[in-house]
């Protein structure tokens, strides 16, 4: 069970604990609340303005007419920063509420595994493991519980879409991906695998001997449902805003490319690596007098501010180039989807390299935008439980930072430790006999977190003889957590990518 002994623990421990995300939540109740519909996504009051689809809008709509029983003050806009002991309250509980939707997807993925006959104990149950590491995910737990968001609500989206399909219930699959699009659109990422999946296997209605789409048994009236089934949600979650002529708007508020290529806090992905570079070539072009200091620009991209920025030795990065990369870095997972569909096994595999991919390459990704990758990573063969737990324990690490006061310190190296002690335990339970699921090189790229982890702590507590640096570069800790867990990521990226083209060869063997 997602709540326990540990949630309450938390939950009355951290009552007074608050994130950005926490007030950008209070702000939305408050918006949607007491503002008319044409104002929503206009109103500017706060720097958090709403900049999710209409759909969560409604959402948070929905939760303001419970709020007001609680404290009628945190659905005032003009309160900015307002965390009564009711606000706070409300707010918690309305994650654990929303997170039931989570376990009751979590439950319908479990009952698509395929469990070894015989007598088992519950770690070689390959269902058990599964629903502990979906329930007791470690990133989840912080991001939605202490830093405080609803991504378990909207996860419930994801996973039981992809449950749907696995059943072969795909129009009920498209219809929940078509929401949770319109809850939140960071899941385009996903998108391209569910498009491609379902025009192959499912407006194709079968398949060549040898595995090509059979291009006459094409169905234009399944082509027809899902296409009606996308439009219609579309239309029902943007129609207001298209009748009031608000289209741009929202639009403008859901894609804003002038935040600049990364987030404040370095997502672990390529262009972190890409930004370090660029200092580096920096430092060194100013030592060897290739470079006046005098010359280079003030801001910095770790300055914890988010904003444009231009690199000053390596191009600068636009929109436009993130886009060509992100979709040159999905393109052979579409395309080996769309030639050998490989059943859920293949839609799965495709899924999660599309996320990756957009993660690695995308515009002003977010830290957190790591569990979309994570959470449906399965560890059937043995290769995908190395990769899950390279991928897992890096992704989960660079969370870190979202949880920075001391108070939190304990809390999160306990929850990680009980976490990947449980993924390595399971899993190396669960392909006993295989061999070892990590390569001596992993293990150490992993065991080397520890003595980051350690640093970065010291550094942002500012501890010793340390103080002065964490002066001088206070945003070091972000940098070096985000570097050195972008060679995890990237890492991991590769090795999907390796077994995917692995797999294709295989046939052609036998």
């Amino acid at each position: 069970m997602r709540f326990g002994v540990t949630e309450l623990f938390l939950l009355n421990l951290l009552s007074d604990s608050h994130s950005t995300d926490f007030e950008v939540h209070r702000n939305w109740l408050a918006i949607t609340h007491s503002l008319p519909v044409s104002r929503w996504y206009y109103e500017n009051t706060s720097e958090w303005t709403l900049d999710y689809p209409p759909l969560f809008a409604w959402f948070e709509f929905g939760l303001s007419h419970v709020a007001q029983h609680f404290d009628r003050n945190m659905l005032v806009v003009e309160n900015l920063n307002y965390a009564s002991p009711c606000t706070v309250l409300f707010q918690r509980l309305s994650v654990i509420f929303t997170d039931m939707f989570f376990i009751f997807a979590v439950r319908e993925c479990c009952r698509c595994v395929r469990e070894p006959k015989g007598s088992l104990d519950v770690l070689s149950r390959p269902s058990f493991v599964l629903g502990v590491l979906l329930l007791w995910n470690f990133g989840l737990l912080i991001v939605d519980h202490i830093h405080f968001q609803y991504n378990g609500f909207l996860f419930g989206f994801l996973l039981l879409s992809v449950a749907k399909h696995l059943q072969s219930r795909h129009l009920q699959g498209a219809l929940l991906f078509a929401i949770l699009l319109n809850l939140k659109h960071i899941y385009l990422y996903v998108a391209p695998a569910y498009g491609v999946y379902l025009l192959r296997s499912y407006c194709f209605t079968r398949s060549n001997r040898d595995g090509s789409v059979s291009w006459t048994s094409f169905s234009p009236l399944r082509l027809l449902a899902l296409g009606s089934i996308v439009i219609s949600v579309c239309a029902l979650s943007f129609g207001p805003f298209i009748a009031m002529g608000q289209l741009p708007q929202v639009l403008a508020r859901l894609f804003p490319f002038k935040r600049g290529l990364c987030h404040a806090y370095w997502a672990p992905n390529l262009w972190a690596l890409y930004n370090v570079v660029d200092k580096v070539l920096v430092l060194l072009g100013v030592k060897l007098k290739l470079l006046e200091r005098a010359e280079l620009p003030q801001a910095s991209m770790t300055g914890g501010l988010v904003q444009g920025f231009q690199h000053v030795v390596l191009p600068s990065i636009s929109p436009s180039i993130t886009l060509f990369c992100t979709v040159l870095s999905i393109l052979p997972a579409v395309v080996s989807l769309w030639l050998r569909p490989r059943g859920a096994r293949g839609f799965l595999r495709c899924l999660l390299l599309c996320a990756l991919g957009s993660f690695m390459f995308g515009w002003h990704v977010h830290e957190k935008a790591i569990l979309i990758a994570i959470l449906p990573l399965r560890s059937a063969t043995k290769e995908d439980a190395g990769i899950f737990l390279v991928l897992t324990t890096t992704g989960h690490y660079s969370l870190f930072p979202l949880v920075f006061t001391p108070a939190e310190l304990p809390i999160k190296v306990l929850l990680m430790l009980m976490f990947v002690i449980f993924s390595f335990t399971a899993l190396r339970k669960l392909h006993s006999g295989q061999g070892p699921l990590l390569h001596p090189l992993e293990c150490l790229y992993l065991l080397g977190l520890v003595p980051v982890a350690v640093i970065c702590e010291v550094l942002q507590a500012g501890l010793f003889l340390l103080s002065p640096l964490q002066q001088k570069l206070p945003f070091l800790p972000l940098l070096v957590t985000s570097v050195y867990c972008s060679v995890g990521v990237c890492y991991s990226f590769l090795r999907l990518y390796i077994s995917l083209l692995t797999q294709e060869e295989k046939p052609k063997q036998q």
